[in-house]
């Protein structure tokens, strides 16, 4: 088995490398492509990953490459987790909405769509590649924002590219912690579109448990999501959101927050800059590593608790970083067979599962995955309030997608203003007049 991942000289990557090496999955990788456009990156993180060598003294034969075409030749499995632009282009993304009273984040509102519109002719240009090369390859997508980008690839690579998030996962886990049971024990009914997305039910057999978390308030507070959203309106709202749900129910709050200095892009990008500027031998390389990620964990979504700084510390502690990677190498595992059915909460084409969208709409919930490949349950009719929101937000989604392939400012344009974290013409015209000023990549999309 072969395994390429594009933006191997991310942080991602010695996560997925400890996991092979230590023989944690049952699928057996004999090879391991790092991709990258930046070769400096790649020799940072290889130093890293001979550190976890000497440290757990197992191996996998891998190789660094700034080629495409060269990683991808043969390759069984493709990971894509890449930032077009960098931090530098996250930074600009979260800051122009924020001058402009909106909402700067990396994936939701104005951020994320400009994101994709630079990220979808990539990755466009990258599965057509991996098509060429490795037509038999499953592709897992991580490359942000994960729905739109994994919908905008399902044309060139059909059932073949499949969207991967650990925040769904972990917020079930804590759920299941919250209620004194093993995530295992318990199904989860869990919707939406990725990094939008609620848990309306908690079966035990045929018995619902969240009702009665929903009205506990000892344990519901015990949960981010109860600290974070508040225990009143969970109740009100009748089931546990996604934690990114908080920049549409408390934008206001959010948005002074940002505005107080908390952008999350300025921090990675300074974090970042002094990691993979370092140098040192593989020992060294790997505690720093292992430092810069447990800090970058400690600062996630800080906009969020602004001004509750030690409730934000009990969630940290609670993190398990690198999720994305355990997450992608059981799907696999699970797609080989060899020890039953798994359920997974993944980014799919719909079919039927949300009557409200059509067959193609890559919607994010539970899925059956076997040797027989990964089918959707159905979830059926959901509560009016999320399913709008979620066809908001997928229109917005699809606008970039079109606006990104036509290469049309007016699309991108209608994509900011039909969002709901924009909603307006004019901020949008705003909006996209200040990226376009501070982007040339996006200047470059959008002739």
């Amino acid at each position: 088995m072969k395994l390429a991942v594009l933006g191997g000289g991310g942080f991602r990557t010695p996560v997925i490398y400890r996991a092979i090496a230590s023989g944690v999955t049952r699928t057996r990788y004999d090879e391991l492509a790092l991709y990258d456009v930046d070769s400096t990156r790649l020799d940072r993180i290889e130093a890293v990953l001979r550190g976890i060598d000497e440290t757990d003294g197992q191996t996998v034969r891998h190789h660094a490459t700034t080629n495409l075409e060269e990683a991808v030749e043969g390759a069984d499995v493709v990971y894509c987790a890449i930032r077009v632009g960098g931090l530098d282009g996250r930074l600009v993304d979260e800051t122009v909405p924020i001058a402009e009273g909106a909402i700067g984040q990396e994936t939701a509102g104005a951020g994320g769509i400009a994101f994709a519109l630079r990220t979808v002719p990539v990755v466009t240009e990258i599965a057509e590649t991996v098509d060429r090369c490795a037509p038999g390859a499953l592709f897992i997508n991580f490359t942000n924002p994960v729905g739109l980008v994994t919908e905008a690839l399902r044309p060139i690579l059909g059932d073949r590219v499949v969207g991967i998030c650990d925040a769904p996962e972990d917020l079930c886990g804590r759920v299941a912690r919250a209620l004194g049971r093993e995530p295992a024990e318990l199904a989860f009914e869990y919707f939406g579109i990725n990094h939008l997305g609620w848990v309306r039910a908690v079966r035990d057999g045929a018995r619902d448990l969240l009702p009665e978390l929903l009205e506990d308030d000892e344990r519901l507070g015990s949960i981010e999501e109860g600290r974070l959203f508040g225990t009143d309106w969970l109740r009100s709202v009748g089931m546990i959101p996604n934690e990114y749900l908080f920049y549409y129910y408390f934008r206001d709050r959010a948005i002074e927050a940002m505005r107080q200095g908390h952008v999350r892009a300025a921090y990675l990008r300074d974090q970042q800059a002094a990691f993979y500027a370092a140098d040192g031998g593989p020992a060294a390389s790997l505690e720093a590593w292992q430092r810069t990620l447990t800090e970058r964990e400690a600062r996630y979504m800080e906009e969020a608790w602004d001004g509750r700084e030690a409730e934000r510390a009990q969630v940290v502690e609670g993190r398990l970083p690198g999720g994305y990677g355990g997450l992608a190498l059981g799907l696999v595992d699970a797609l080989r067979g060899g020890a039953g059915p798994a359920v997974r909460i993944l980014d799919v084409a719909n079919r039927s599962s949300l009557p409200f969208l059509d067959r193609e709409a890559i919607v994010e919930l539970p899925c059956v995955v076997d040797a027989g490949g990964i089918r959707p349950v159905a979830i059926g009719e959901v509560p009016i309030e999320a399913a709008g929101i979620v066809l908001q937000v997928r229109a917005a989604e699809r606008t970039a997608i079109d606006a990104a392939r036509s290469r049309s400012r007016r699309l991108a344009v209608k994509a900011l203003a039909i969002h709901p974290l924009v909603g307006s013409v004019d901020l949008a015209e705003r909006i996209l007049a200040g990226y376009l000023a501070r982007n040339p990549l996006l200047a470059e999309v959008l002739t």
